[in-house]
């Protein structure tokens, strides 16, 4: 899935948003805002002109090794589908490699495909963990992601303290609560 409009569209319909909003897009604060918008919106959601595979990039690599692996503390920065509102956290991803082990920076870089489309936290942890399921053929993958959502602090009810934490274990994270428990353990998730 690809975005269609093309950025004159959007530069144009961020200046009627603009419009819209009772603003003057000619005054000179406003004048380059709609161009600048619709760049910003096209970086933000760039995921959508990206794959797995080419992200992958084929950086699988054989290894003996069949112990946990885990990548913690991978910042993100999405978009709420609902208001188009940020939300800004960090995923921690783990898997149990069955003879190969994927690039380090690609885990990061699968991360920042699925946050950089238009989202809902839960999507967003799922579509992470079958991703590298599917690359990997792991054993077990489990992800955890704790954000903060500007469309909850910012409006709404305006709460500036709350953290949404959304998690999904597939394969040995679902079916043995100790993997589980270690997991969670060495992100600091469980006591």
């Amino acid at each position: 899935m690809t975005l269609s409009l093309p950025q004159n569209d959007l530069s144009q319909s961020y200046r009627e948003i603009l419009i819209g909003l009772g603003e003057n897009p000619d005054r000179e604060g406003l004048q380059d805002t709609p161009m600048r918008a619709a760049k910003a919106m096209q970086y933000l959601c760039h995921g959508y002109e990206q794959s797995v595979e080419q992200i992958v990039n084929g950086a699988l690599f054989s290894s003996d090794t069949d112990e946990m692996i885990i990548v913690a503390d991978i910042e993100l920065y999405s978009l709420c589908e609902h208001h188009m509102l940020p939300f800004i956290g960090k995923a921690h991803v783990a898997y149990i490699p069955t003879g190969k082990v994927l690039g380090l920076s690609k885990i990061a870089r699968l991360v920042d495909m699925f946050a950089r489309r238009l989202q809902i936290q839960e999507n967003l942890t799922r579509q992470i963990a079958e991703a590298v399921q599917h690359v990997t053929d792991a054993a077990g993958v489990a992800v955890v992601i704790e954000a903060k959502h500007m469309c909850m602090m910012m409006r709404g009810v305006e709460k500036q303290n709350s953290t949404m934490n959304t998690s999904v274990m597939l394969g040995a994270f679902r079916e043995s609560s100790n993997t589980r428990q270690e997991f969670l353990q060495l992100i600091g998730r469980s006591k």
